[in-house]
Order: structure tokens, then sequence, then C-alpha cells
């Protein structure tokens, strides 16, 4: 037969993790974390730059289409606004068919606004480029301009 304190005094040693056992497994959990965690960023990052392609081919795309109804390219004084924005100018205003994008313009990936010249850049009519992560002109890797432009990353 059972003594019932031996019983109890066993379930009080079986309830919870000691001390030493929560330490081991925070420790697996870093190190798991360590190697992972830098390969999840590192998508993160590509990801922004795939972004930056596809929001750049969108607002060419848009631009285009508010070309062939206005007969021109917005001036740099106008810039990417004129795709939302109907122009005060009277002989834009009458070909002007927009909204040509359904929201704003939008930002970057990295949350800064895109670069836009009518001059022509290279093979494209337009220039048209995000600066990248570093905010910069030029630069490498993930901070190497993404657009339409002479010092992009052409877009795939």
């Amino acid at each position: 037969m059972i003594k019932p304190d031996s019983c109890s005094a066993r379930m009080r040693r079986q309830q919870g993790f000691t001390l030493l056992e929560m330490i081991v497994v925070l420790v697996i959990i870093g190190l798991i974390m360590g190697l992972v965690g830098p390969r999840l960023f590192g998508q993160a990052d590509k990801a922004k730059v795939q972004t930056a392609v596809t929001q750049t081919k969108m607002l060419k795309g848009a631009l285009q289409t508010m070309r062939l109804d206005i007969s021109r390219w917005p001036t740099e004084q106008e810039g990417l606004a004129l795709l939302t924005t109907k122009p005060t100018n009277a002989d834009a205003a009458r070909g002007w068919a927009g909204p040509y994008l359904d929201e704003s313009v939008p930002l970057d990936p990295w949350g800064q606004p895109y670069q836009y010249s009518p001059q022509a850049s290279g093979d494209n009519p337009i220039t048209l480029y995000s600066f990248g992560a570093d905010g910069k002109s030029g630069g490498e890797g993930q901070d190497a301009d993404v657009g339409f432009g002479p010092s992009q990353v052409a877009a795939p």
C-alpha cells in the first residue's frame, strides 16, 4: 500500500521545471535563433529590393498611360503627384483621365519618396528610381539604387 505522505512528496517534486532545465531550454532557443535569424533578415532585405523593383515598374506603367492621355511626361515640379492629382494646366487637364493609381503615390520600401525626372536615362524615356536601403545615391548590394536610371540596378 502506498503511503499518502510519499505520494504527495513525489507530486510536489514533479510539478515544475528546475531553473537549470529552463536555462538549458533558453540556451538552445538562443542558438537556434542565432543560426536562423540572420537568414530570415536577409530574406526580408531581398523582399524590399524586389518590392522596389515592382513598384518602379508599376509607377512607370502608370506614367506611360498618363503620357498617352496628356501627350507629355510630368515635369519635375509636377512629379509623380500628377498620377493622382488633376493638373492645373488647362492643356494637360483636358486629356488627364486619372487618377492613374488606386491609392496615393507609394514611398519606397525604406520609407523614402521615389526619385523622378522627365529626362531620359539610358534606354528609358524617364528617370525613376529608389536610393535603396542607405537612402543615398549609388551603393552596392542592399544599398544599391533600384529602378530606371543610369546607376541603378536593372529592374528584372
